[in-house]
């Protein structure tokens, strides 16, 4: 199993580790604040209190065992830097940090961090790549040239199970979840590595996970 780091529990980095994690990733998170920490103990597979730039705390986290560090303190310039930096020396295989501006990105990208998340402008890729397919409810990227795409169940797909749909076949994606229209009462019934012989209902949304190609090529199908 994928394991991800994320250092910083705001808005974005707690958003992050909801998304991962609902993709079955494993997910650690450490951040300063305890009342963070507590909220998002139940989302991620362990969640500590901590100060990313004082020595051992990384470690003790946990995160020099990851396969991607994602460092999402975008306000405190200072200490996502310093915390990359050390990353760096940690020799994470993968380090990705939130920029506030040009310029502090610049300065990550300088000190080791292998890209740069700007996270307005991703909001605008995941915005334009649902606006030039409508089916597309959602877009995260797990990793470089690696995805998760949400999409409500294509009509050419709704009366078949997920063998006869030949998704994985056809377009060499994995389908994660399969998640059935909610019900009157509220309830709605969430498959989570659906078998094939699962049937694809009216109204349903599928959780799909693929290289990046992979998923454009069902996009555009999906246009």
């Amino acid at each position: 199993m994928r394991r991800i780091g994320i250092i910083g529990g705001g808005q974005f980095g707690s958003s992050l580790a909801q998304a991962l994690a609902e993709c079955g990733v494993e997910v650690l998170v450490l951040d300063r604040d305890r009342s963070v920490v507590d909220r998002l103990a139940d989302i991620a597979a362990k969640a500590m209190e901590g100060d990313a730039t004082e020595e051992g705390t990384m470690e003790a986290a946990g995160f020099r065992d990851c396969d991607i560090v994602v460092v999402a303190i975008g306000s405190d310039m200072e200490s996502s830097v310093l915390t990359t930096l050390s990353l760096k020396e940690m020799k994470i295989k993968c380090i990705m940090a939130k920029a506030a501006s040009d310029m502090h990105g610049k300065v990550l990208s300088r000190v080791g961090a292998d890209r740069v998340i700007y996270p307005d402008r991703d909001m605008a890729d995941r915005l334009a790549r649902m606006l030039v397919a409508p089916s597309v409810l959602d877009y995260v990227e797990v990793s470089e040239g690696v995805s998760v795409l949400e999409i409500a169940a294509p009509l050419e797909f709704v009366g078949k199970s997920l063998s006869e749909s030949m998704i994985r076949k056809t377009y060499g994606v994995t389908v994660l979840v399969l998640r059935r229209a909610p019900q009157p009462d509220g309830n709605q019934e969430t498959l989570v590595s659906p078998n094939a012989d699962d049937m694809i209902e009216l109204g349903d949304t599928m959780v799909i996970f693929g290289t990046d190609d992979k998923l454009r090529k069902l996009e555009k199908e999906l246009k």
